[in-house]
């Protein structure tokens, strides 16, 4: 169902499932995903902990800090370690009530230092101790809306169940770290180094700045090597070589899909994954673009394994920004997620290789190197502002 804005209606997607003794249901609507987060911090009887890129100071962080408030006014403890750089428009003022409420605001990286371009690019909301909800989206209107074409369309997986302990440890590290050794690498990396990759039916994995592939991406790679079948939802897609040749060989030897933003607010992102087509083309795989609003999920299923979190699949969530994913083994569960994945297909640009022939005249290609090296190599803050003539408009799209 596409509504008169022209995105696609996801108001009756739900995807819930039962796995070894957790209940999760994934929410695509972002306007209700607000409602759902909000009731759930009403409802809060002992404890609200965030980690947050984005905290924007719109009418949906502003409902979002009222929740909050009002549960520290409750007598609920109520934490949050926001990304300094991230939510750089949000001053630290915005948080003066939920501090005088009792509740305790923390920004990660606050100063300017060496490690100041190390993101904390978590999407984390832990409630009570027993439900934990993460999933790409920010605490900002465009991501917790109706669906429109200047949406960021996004997921939230909500969790309950005995994993939800794993994850509230880790805030807990996140937080102490934020509050007592900010900006100190050795010690996030020992953090990040030392976290458990475990093969629990859902566990939580977590990438930071380590001197190798992020732990979350060596499990990827791992559940790679012998995959037969792939799917992936991907905001920003620009992997190094070794992991676009594993996903090349899923694609020649089994079946590949990719699903990848043909809107953004960086046109250089896009540019960065049109570089890598031609090799997935070959090799096999689909490639569809997104066309009604900007996309900005993070799902990859390998056979019966579901990737959900915060990691993009390019260089930077692979190896520098701090970044938590939750894994989930389950056959039935990667159904619907892959048939979640199939129902996007009217929503896309198929990218056959005579399209991205078409596309790619040597001028193109050359704007698209360029951007590929800037976003990988560079920063995406800086790609944003330097999209190299290249636009995030497709003629194709409104075919």
């Amino acid at each position: 169902m596409i509504d008169t804005d022209g995105a696609h209606d996801h108001s009756h997607d739900h995807w819930r499932a039962e796995v070894a003794g957790h209940h999760l249901e994934l929410v695509a609507d972002g306007a209700e995903r607000l409602e759902r987060l909000i009731a759930l911090f009403d409802s809060a009887t002992r404890s609200i902990d965030i980690v947050m890129y984005i905290f924007d100071p719109d009418a949906a962080g502003q409902r979002f800090l009222a929740a909050m408030v009002a549960a520290a006014q409750r007598g609920v403890p109520v934490r949050a370690v926001i990304d300094s750089f991230g939510s750089s428009d949000t001053s630290d003022a915005f948080f003066a009530p939920l501090r005088a409420a009792g509740g305790s605001v923390t920004f990660f990286s606050r100063h300017w230092r060496s490690t100041y371009l190390i993101r904390n690019h978590q999407k984390l909301l832990i409630v009570d101790g027993e439900t934990a909800v993460t999933g790409g989206f920010n605490i900002a209107e465009a991501y917790l809306s109706a669906p429109r074409t200047d949406c960021w369309f996004d997921l939230g997986l909500f969790v309950t169940g005995p994993s939800v302990a794993q994850i509230a440890d880790w805030f807990e590290k996140v937080h102490d770290y934020t509050v007592n050794s900010d900006g100190k690498l050795l010690i996030l990396r020992r953090l990040i180094r030392e976290w458990p990759v475990g093969d629990a039916p859902v566990s939580w994995l977590v990438g930071g700045p380590t001197q190798r592939l992020s732990p979350w991406a060596r499990a990827v790679r791992t559940d790679l090597k012998r995959a037969r079948q792939l799917d992936m939802a991907m905001a920003y897609f620009s992997p190094g070589q070794g992991l676009l040749r594993r996903l090349g060989r899923v694609a020649r030897h089994g079946r590949a899909r990719f699903v990848m933003a043909g809107k953004s607010d960086n046109a250089a992102t896009i540019g960065a994954s049109r570089l890598l087509y031609g090799y997935l083309l070959r090799k096999g795989a689909e490639v569809w673009e997104y066309r009604p609003c900007r996309l900005h999920m993070k799902l990859i299923v390998i056979d019966d394994v579901v990737y959900i979190g915060s990691a993009n699949f390019d260089m930077r969530s692979l190896f520098v920004n701090v970044e938590a994913m939750v894994r989930i083994a389950d056959a039935g569960f990667a159904a619907k997620m892959r048939e979640f994945v199939a129902g996007l297909e009217g929503d896309c640009t198929v990218v056959t290789p005579a399209v991205h022939k078409e596309r790619g005249t040597f001028l193109t290609r050359l704007r698209w190197a360029l951007a590929w090296f800037v976003v990988g190599v560079a920063d995406y803050t800086v790609s944003r502002r330097l999209n190299f003539g290249l636009t995030e408009h497709d003629p194709r799209a409104d075919a």
